[in-house]
């Protein structure tokens, strides 16, 4: 999404009242541009705790245990996925902090101009803000396997707790947080020694070569299904090995998570492509109310991360599991594979 910087710059202030200004909807978009793969993840608790489950449960003529599985891996999916990015993404996001605040300090004077681009700040500058985001964002693809893990083995503890299933529970439930364990040596890991590293690869000149070709693409949206098929294909292993998952209901949970997966992605690109000129006419708006806010930039480059984010969501949450619970059930019933 390429947004013309000198459009605010030509245009007068307007008194916008509403939704533009909103002291929340400021906040939430700094949030976004801040720490994109914390937001995303917190997206996804918020829609997976309530709505998923209700269209879950709602899918007409399907066998009910299916649906408690599909309702039990959408909790325990966003509640690990929400605690592993909360632990791990923080130091991320205060090293890039620490690399907007004294860019001179951790980047060399080459690395500062061609990520600056015709930018009048390093901050404000597309190049540089798709060049940190490959870091915030990409840091929910490195993470996508260890949170697949969890997410099996939370499964059917979840479904004892909701739905009273008596399938025998995991006899050693400490392992499910061992991994989770591990990512607070990056959480305690010092923010400056991070920040160098950050500004070690932002400093080669591949990077920022890449940088500058797809600073204007829609990369967001790219990295979150990225993360989104590596995470089903994790998933999708992990389950068909889980012992503490009953045998007859691993192919509908499996069948549910490459139906969810591939609608959202196809889905996700269509609807994007179709809010294309709703969302410039907003961000032109959003301008023009905050014309005079030191953050504007901050605040576009939110835009960027929640449009996708929401739009996923939204489908993935929303609208794909009626869908895919329904086809899972009959996919499972049709082709009746057992996994051992």
């Amino acid at each position: 999404m390429k947004i013309n910087s000198n459009f605010y710059k030509n245009t007068t202030p307007t008194n916008f009242k509403g939704i533009y200004n909103n002291k929340f909807l400021l906040k939430g978009l700094e949030f976004a541009a801040n720490n994109s793969s914390l937001f995303c993840a917190t997206t996804s608790l918020a829609l997976s705790a309530i709505a998923r489950p209700i269209a879950i449960l709602s899918t007409p003529q399907t066998d009910k245990k299916n649906k408690q599985y599909a309702c039990a891996k959408s909790i325990a999916s966003s509640a690990v996925g929400y605690f592993i990015m909360a632990v791990a993404s923080n130091p991320v996001a205060k090293a890039v902090k620490k690399i907007d605040n004294t860019p001179e300090k951790f980047l060399n004077k080459s690395a500062v101009k061609n990520l600056k681009d015709a930018a009048s700040v390093l901050t404000k500058s597309n190049v540089y803000q798709f060049a940190t985001q490959l870091f915030k964002l990409g840091l929910g693809f490195l993470i996508a396997v260890p949170k697949s893990a969890l997410t099996c083995l939370m499964i059917p503890p979840i479904m004892g707790l909701l739905f009273k299933n008596k399938h025998k529970m995991p006899d050693s439930p400490s392992k499910s947080t061992s991994s989770v364990i591990s990512f607070k040596g990056l959480y305690n890991c010092a923010t400056e020694r991070l920040a160098a590293a950050i500004a070690g690869v932002l400093n080669k000149i591949q990077v920022q070569q890449f940088a500058k070709k797809y600073a204007d693409t829609n990369f967001a949206q790219h990295i979150m299904n990225l993360t989104d098929v590596t995470l089903t294909a994790s998933f999708i292993n992990r389950t068909a090995k889980s012992k503490k998952i009953e045998n007859d209901r691993k192919m509908a949970l499996i069948y549910n998570s490459a139906i969810s997966t591939g609608l959202c992605v196809t889905g996700g690109y269509a609807l994007n492509h179709y809010t294309k000129k709703p969302t410039e006419k907003f961000i032109q708006k959003f301008i023009l109310a905050n014309k005079n806010s030191p953050l504007l930039d901050k605040y576009i480059e939110g835009i960027k991360i929640a449009k996708p984010a929401l739009i996923l969501g939204g489908i993935y949450y929303i609208i794909i599991p009626v869908i895919s619970t329904f086809m899972a059930d009959r996919a499972d019933k049709k082709h009746n594979i057992k996994l051992y």
